[in-house]
């Protein structure tokens, strides 16, 4: 059994048909990298695996649980509930402005700890679990690079810290399965290189990633599995070398072809 079930995905806005039908597969410690032009529906995906939309008709299945499946219902709560499957890092890092680097890590994990418990904490109960967030958070900026920026505030930071710390934010809730929305789209090539060598010191045998890039050659070299999107469906899907190598569809020979010549 696939760790990550993807079954027959479809999304309209409207009468526009963004996602026809996708189907795909993960297996636990794999990374997913899923190219294509924009409008081909990579973001839209993204956004319906983390709930922030919910398909209209398929199956999303994490480690044997149904997250999803075609007529199911669910509350505002139960859709936070399963995105917490899921971290989603974005491409414009959406930090919290009036908060310090730390807290930006440690605000989520903080307010699921209160949310989530049944009886009222105590005061030393309380500060045990933030004590215990506050150490989580700051061995998580530490391995992004960024244990001197903890009590600086995001306008402080270039792009690629920023980036780092909105990637230490999503590991700080413990997702599943991590996804980055074209991390390095709005970073100039010297801060692309740093946040692109964070997520390449991430991949594990334990952490399942999703990554919709640009960047060609991070996909080749980091990727277990390509997926090639074009207009809604999946054009092309294996691994690295033939995607890359040898594409069977002219739409990803031409889309690599074009690439390649504008990187």
């Amino acid at each position: 059994m696939a760790f990550l079930e993807i079954e027959n995905i479809y999304k309209n806005f409207g009468k526009t048909e963004v996602l026809k039908g996708i189907n795909f597969s993960l297996e636990k410690g794999e990374v997913l990298a899923i190219i294509g032009s924009s409008g081909s529906g990579k973001t839209t995906l993204l956004r319906c695996m983390n709930f922030l939309e919910q398909p209209d008709e398929g199956k999303i299945k994490v480690n044997g649980e149904t997250l999803f499946e075609s007529g199911m219902q669910f509350s505002d709560r139960e859709a936070r509930e399963k995105r917490l499957h899921f971290g989603l890092v974005f491409q414009s890092f959406n930090l919290f402005p009036q908060y310090t680097v730390l807290k930006n890590v440690s605000l989520a994990p903080e307010l699921l700890a209160v949310e989530n418990s049944e009886k009222k904490l105590s005061r030393a109960e309380k500060a045990e679990i933030f004590r215990e967030i506050d150490e989580n958070s700051r061995r998580l900026l530490d391995m992004v690079g960024l244990s001197e920026k903890i009590e600086s505030y995001p306008c402080e930071l270039s792009g690629g810290q920023q980036q780092r710390v909105a990637i230490a934010r999503a590991l700080a809730m413990k997702p599943d399965i991590l996804c980055f929305d074209e991390p390095t789209s709005a970073l100039d090539p010297e801060l692309t290189g740093e946040v692109l060598r964070v997520i390449r010191e991430l991949k594990s045998s334990d952490r399942t990633m999703i990554v919709v890039t640009h960047e060609m050659n991070f996909a080749k070299g980091v990727a277990d599995k390509v997926i090639f999107m074009a207009d809604g469906v999946i054009e092309e899907i294996g691994i690295p070398d033939e995607v890359f190598g040898n594409p069977k569809s002219e739409k990803t020979r031409a889309f690599l072809e074009k690439s390649l010549e504008n990187p």
